[in-house]
């Protein structure tokens, strides 16, 4: 299976971390979250993997290249205008010719994507979001599903929500779910995934997920990792 990773983020709500780079590149620990999030890959056998790039790009090609030193076969996609997450995947479309997975590059994860892999062939899915509970969804896409994992609701970043099952911006999914995005701009969970609502499946974890979307979850999840703190360490 190949993955694509969603790299072109600007990271605006972690300046001054993200003045000189793309928030991909902000260090958790001793490296790049986008390092542990190819490493994971690699980790569950994934080793052909798309990055799709925006701002300040070059700082991403030139610190990993090809991806050799890591195990790994990288390809890039430039965006010549931000095309969303849906938007830049699509935009990567003739590299990938089957099932293939889209992570997030970031956000700091454990998940085992083998498991969630498995789940999504087990039924049968065109496209599985991997979800994982949250007590505080503030800022996240929040989803309800039903006793066999099929998403009956959806809601992308709501206001004042109550402690739900949140997206973690992981996806499996079959290729030709993307003839379903229009070329141009486009959002996973702002447009895509309400049209799902009802077909898609969510494969719950209690695997370390952090959005470190904030500088107070950025210095939390370092801390968190430094110590050692449960699944946080899975994959350092």
């Amino acid at each position: 299976m190949k993955a694509i990773i969603m790299a072109g983020g600007k990271g605006l709500r972690l300046r001054p971390l993200t003045d000189n780079i793309p928030k991909p590149m902000v260090k958790i620990i001793d490296k790049p979250v986008l390092q542990h999030i190819i490493e994971l890959c690699r980790a569950h056998n994934i080793t052909d993997i798309g990055i799709t790039l925006g701002y300040k790009s070059d700082c991403i090609t030139d610190y990993f290249g090809n991806g050799d030193w890591l195990g790994v076969k990288i390809t890039y996609f430039f965006e010549d205008q931000p095309l969303g997450t849906a938007g830049g995947v699509k935009n990567a479309k003739d590299f990938v010719s089957d099932d293939f997975i889209v992570l997030s590059g970031d956000a700091y994860t454990t998940i085992d994507l083998s498991k969630a892999i498995d789940f999504h062939f087990a039924k049968n899915s065109s496209f599985t979001l991997i979800a994982t509970p949250h007590k505080n969804p503030e800022g996240l896409g929040i989803l309800e599903t039903d006793h066999d994992g099929k998403i009956t609701a959806f809601i992308e970043k709501p206001e004042n929500p109550r402690p739900s099952l949140i997206n973690c911006g992981i996806y499996i999914m079959k290729k030709a779910i993307l003839d379903m995005i229009p070329e141009g701009p486009y959002d996973f969970g702002k447009q895509l995934i309400p049209r799902l609502v009802g077909k898609a499946y969510a494969f719950v974890t209690y695997d370390y997920w952090s959005d470190i979307g904030t500088l107070p979850s950025y210095y939390y999840t370092n801390y968190l990792i430094s110590l050692g703190s449960g699944a946080a360490a899975g994959i350092l």
